[in-house]
């Protein structure tokens, strides 16, 4: 088996608007670098409901479309490149399970969010799930990448 050398694998995170608001920028770019990482782009922004309802148009018609869109829309998010082998993979597992409440300690929901009683979950952070998700939303935070 001859092992090719090839252009690290790319994955968008998003940290949102309850991440931001409560400080953890840092912590989760830490998380990420410290997990051996690195990050390509960077930035921070207000985003407006076009551009979220191009990155979650597969949800569009789900009971939490609306309520997600408004809480993303609730303040400022970053955005990020994060760049290495398996990184799609390895930071799905470094943010851990969607639902806080049950993500597992040592996770970034694990140890960072919890259940707010909201109308649609605020957990900290967004990942990729694939290699064509991650392309796809790479190109919508950041063109031209």
């Amino acid at each position: 088996m001859t092992n090719t050398a090839s252009s690290p694998q790319r994955t968008l995170v998003l940290i949102k608007p309850d991440g931001v608001r409560r400080g953890l920028v840092g912590e989760v770019i830490s998380r990420i670098e410290k997990k051996g990482y690195s990050i390509s782009a960077l930035r921070m922004l207000n985003a407006d409901r076009n551009l979220l309802e191009e990155h979650y148009a597969e949800h569009k018609g789900k009971p939490f479309y609306e309520p997600l869109l408004e809480f993303m829309t609730s303040g400022p998010i970053v955005a990020l490149i994060a760049q290495g082998e398996r990184v799609i993979e390895g930071f799905r597992s470094l943010a851990g399970t969607t639902d806080p409440t049950v993500a597992a300690p040592g996770s970034i929901r694990g140890d960072l969010a919890r259940d707010q009683g909201t109308r649609v979950v605020q957990n900290i952070v967004h990942g990729s799930d694939s290699v064509e998700s991650a392309e796809r939303e790479i190109r919508i935070f950041f063109p031209g990448l």
